[in-house]
């Protein structure tokens, strides 16, 4: 069943704040193997100019995909999550993500489209600081795979 193509443009409300650890940093530098000084130390993050230590890029999705459930979670756009693969992911800062960051979320459905039987679906995510200044842009394609046919 293909997905309704009017709620492109729909936005979700912004997600609770999700407050970024230093621990939690660390944890993921080192899941991804990146021994960066910036991401572990925070004298290292102090002489590159940072208040604290700072995340890897690709930090933020674990943020940013969760904030997309609301979109997946949707019965009215009609998404088979058992049929869906993670298609792309690409982001845009405007500065790190730093420890202390309380970090929130709103997701936006940027297109639908319809290929080959499969439905491709773009959620944009703005990521916003307790103060409201704008963080990153998140982009996350997801990709819902045709049937099988019988």
């Amino acid at each position: 069943m293909a997905l309704d193509q009017s709620f492109v443009g729909r936005t979700y409300p912004p997600t609770a704040p999700y407050e970024v650890g230093r621990e939690k940093i660390r944890e993921f530098a080192e899941a991804i193997g990146d021994a960066n000084p910036a991401y572990t130390d925070s004298e290292a993050a102090k002489e590159l100019g940072h208040p604290d230590v700072i995340a890897p890029p690709t930090f933020v999705f674990a943020i940013t995909f969760k904030a997309a459930g609301q979109v997946i979670e949707d019965p009215q756009l009609g998404l088979d999550y058992s049929r869906v693969v993670h298609g792309d992911q690409k982001f845009a800062y405007t500065r790190p993500v730093r420890a202390g960051d309380r970090l929130s979320v709103t997701s936006t459905i940027e297109a639908i489209k319809s290929l080959a039987g499969n439905d491709i679906l773009d959620i944009r995510g703005e990521v916003h600081d307790a103060t409201g200044e704008h963080v990153v842009t998140a982009w996350t394609k997801l990709v819902s795979r045709a049937p099988e046919e019988a």
